[in-house]
């Protein structure tokens, strides 16, 4: 491997890094901002609108506006306001590692749009993630989380459905993400007039939610894939679900309990496995 080579590795595995901590701070934040999710969706993503906004106008990125775009814009919304209103009806880690579940949208989409059928490691991997699912619906039985650990569920639905709308050629992740963003100040900014709550530390949490941890984060993830081999991204990746309960285990007191943990374990270890398989094949 020549120097050049060794450069840009590192170069994308810091910036992957970066982009998986910066991810990982939403968990936290969302806890510690005494605000309804909708009115903290809403002003998060009109910062990260302008943060990556800013970032489109100095990188010269040509915007795309099509059918292709907008859907992947309004998935862009909904993932990222159900994930802020599940982590208001269940912890952190519930919110995060359920999402984590994408890959197993992404399956069932490609095989209900395209009749592409799921190989036997997505069979398995289907099934392997379910039973960690129901871990995780089990424990919020009796604490009476399982709303929250719903729409947590179905916002990877609509994390998956974005992901794959900007497979198409006529997609483009960042037009996506800016135009969602810019929807959801739109429509749900206004709410956090009904908030009462405006202390400055508050404001510097709102503020590094979108600025940093949305913003940031998928300016980092964009340069990071374009120096970083796709197994090495996937396994970074993989330190968002892992790092976010924990960042609200230490600063918030939130733990997940045991049953919960044993689900957040086969979620996470049965997608970076079948991510790692995946990519070696």
């Amino acid at each position: 491997m020549n120097s050049d080579t060794r450069t840009k590795d590192t170069r994308g595995t810091l910036m992957m890094l970066g982009a998986s901590f910066c991810f990982s701070l939403g968990g936290i934040l969302l806890k510690i901002i005494p605000w309804n999710p909708f009115a903290i969706n809403g002003v998060r993503n009109l910062i990260a609108a302008c943060v990556i906004g800013l970032y489109i106008f100095f990188t010269h990125h040509r915007m795309k506006f099509n059918f292709t775009v907008f859907m992947g814009a309004v998935c862009m919304a909904g993932v990222t306001t159900m994930f802020a209103i599940a982590n208001k009806l269940t912890t952190a880690g519930n919110a995060i590692v359920l999402q984590y579940s994408m890959p197993i949208w992404l399956i069932l989409l490609m095989f209900l749009f395209f009749r592409k059928k799921p190989s036997r490691l997505e069979v398995i991997t289907i099934a392997l993630v379910l039973i960690g699912i129901l871990c995780f619906f089990f424990d919020s039985l009796s604490t009476g989380r399982i709303a929250g650990d719903l729409i947590a569920l179905f916002s990877g639905l609509f994390y998956a459905g974005m992901f794959m709308l900007n497979q198409f050629e006529k997609g483009d992740a960042l037009s996506s993400m800016v135009i969602g963003q810019f929807l959801c100040g739109i429509c749900l900014s206004p709410m956090v007039l009904r908030e009462t709550v405006f202390t400055p530390p508050v404001l510097a949490a709102v503020f590094v939610l979108g600025s940093v941890q949305v913003g940031l984060a998928y300016i980092l993830f964009s340069i990071g894939t374009r120096y970083t081999n796709p197994i090495t991204a996937s396994i970074i990746n993989a330190v968002e679900p892992v790092l976010n309960p924990i960042l609200v285990a230490v600063f918030y007191g939130e733990v997940l309990a045991p049953l919960s943990m044993a689900g957040a374990a086969i979620v996470v270890g049965s997608i970076l496995f079948y991510n790692i398989r995946k990519l070696k094949a």
